[in-house]
């Protein structure tokens, strides 16, 4: 009699997570497993069923054809188990599980950790996972069903989204604290103009605000003198830090250098650089009593 197949929803998960990502190592940092873990679980995976799943192309893998059935196969599996957890959680009414929280890197960095740890003092047995992104990336896992809550810096134009304003944030000019404009509280937008610029990727809630408020000003961004591209606001402050050009940031990115004479802050005149950071969630999906207990300490805690 030939021997049947055994399927492990751990393994399965795990297989997901590595066809997601294409990569055995940012595959383990999402499930907080250790390298070898993944790829002996995969192994045995592959054992079980008696066929190849993955192939390794350099540093990248790509699933099989057989990996792609068990790829489209694992993700209705793993979408029945969560919402059958769902279901089980809101009868039970018990605060506890796993939440998965995206955010942009503003409210990822300075603002979200403060409002995590107040959270699991009055939740312990809670386990929360951030995940920081760029805007457009957490909207997307937002809208796709791979994170609970999203807390992004631009608000989204997608009808499939539940949106919340959460906190307010401004964005101010960085620049070197030895550069002519440090001494001044605020520049005309015209003289951004040819000024050595350090922008954030596109994608990025901050660079969209930016340049959509810069165009009503008249200042486009073909005007700006762009000479470094940087994927992190630790990046463009290091970036500022170093003398290589200005650039529009958040106030909370700030704080610390500006106390310190690091950096200082400028406005600019006659545009409004404040926003909103948004809470978003996807219309319809059904919430855990840990989802809907955080939205709620979120809601509740905005105000204060």
């Amino acid at each position: 009699m030939a021997k049947t197949a055994q399927m492990d929803i751990h393994q399965i998960e795990i297989f997901c997570t590595l066809v997601k990502f294409r990569s055995f190592s940012r595959a383990a940092e999402a499930l907080y497993l250790t390298q070898p873990t993944v790829s002996g679980h995969i192994k045995n995976l592959e054992m079980d069923l008696g066929i190849k799943l993955l192939d390794r192309i350099g540093k990248r893998v790509v699933p099989t054809e057989a990996g792609e059935v068990l790829f489209r196969s694992g993700q209705k599996l793993l979408a029945l188990r969560d919402q059958t957890r769902v279901e089980l959680e809101g009868l039970s009414g018990v605060v506890a599980g796993i939440l998965r929280i995206g955010a942009s890197t503003i409210p990822g960095s300075y603002i979200l950790p403060a409002f995590i740890g107040a959270f699991k003092k009055k939740y312990p047995t809670t386990s929360i996972h951030l995940e920081i992104g760029d805007t457009a990336s957490i909207t997307e896992s937002v809208a796709k069903g791979d994170l609970h809550i999203g807390i992004v810096g631009a608000r989204p134009f997608d009808s499939h989204l539940e949106i919340h304003p959460l906190l307010e944030d401004e964005l101010v000019l960085a620049v070197h604290p030895k550069h002519p404009w440090a001494q001044r509280k605020s520049i005309p937008a015209v003289a951004l103009a040819g000024e050595p610029f350090i922008l954030r990727e596109k994608g990025s809630g901050t660079r969209r605000i930016m340049e959509e408020r810069l165009a009503k000003a008249g200042v486009l961004p073909t005007d700006l003198n762009s000479v470094v591209i940087a994927g992190s606001n630790d990046a463009v402050r290091q970036s500022v830090k170093a003398g290589l050009g200005v650039s529009v940031l958040s106030i909370h990115a700030l704080r610390d250098d500006i106390k310190a004479h690091r950096l200082a802050a400028v406005r600019i005149k006659g545009i409004p650089l404040k926003r909103s950071f948004f809470i978003i969630l996807l219309k319809g999906k059904s919430r855990t009593s840990l989802c809907r207990a955080f939205l709620d300490y979120l809601l509740k805690e905005k105000i204060k």
